[in-house]
């Protein structure tokens, strides 16, 4: 649950580098709150939660996501080939599946390697 707070306090903060494991983690728990909302939605009647929660979270998730592209060495910007229709959605998968360089680069130290606080 850590990894999912870690990057809502780091909320709109698109420089450094992310780990695999906090890009994933802070997806998987997203996708739960996602459902569990979805499933309250249906029960009322409404869409207003699932809405609310896709707002809150769009800047962490952006922020997360280009970090993660920051630790494979690439730009933030590669975020964007998602807009390629089918093709995009793929290479951006595999990017952010990728391992992170494990040298530092110009966003930062590896990630992994950061004591734990």
């Amino acid at each position: 649950m850590h990894w999912y707070v870690d990057v809502l306090k780091k909320y709109a903060v698109f420089g450094g580098r992310a780990r695999r494991q906090e890009y994933w983690m802070f997806t998987l728990f997203s996708v739960i709150v996602s459902i569990v909302l979805a499933i309250i939605d249906a029960a009322i009647g409404s869409s207003i939660l699932g809405i609310i929660y896709a707002v809150a979270v769009l800047l962490p998730s952006l922020g997360v996501a280009v970090r993660r592209l920051h630790d494979t060495g690439r730009s933030g910007w590669w975020i964007l080939i998602a807009l390629v229709p089918l093709v995009g959605a793929i290479v951006l998968l595999v990017f952010l599946a990728s391992e992170g360089k494990q040298e530092p680069n110009q966003y930062g130290p590896n990630p992994k390697l950061a004591p734990a606080y």
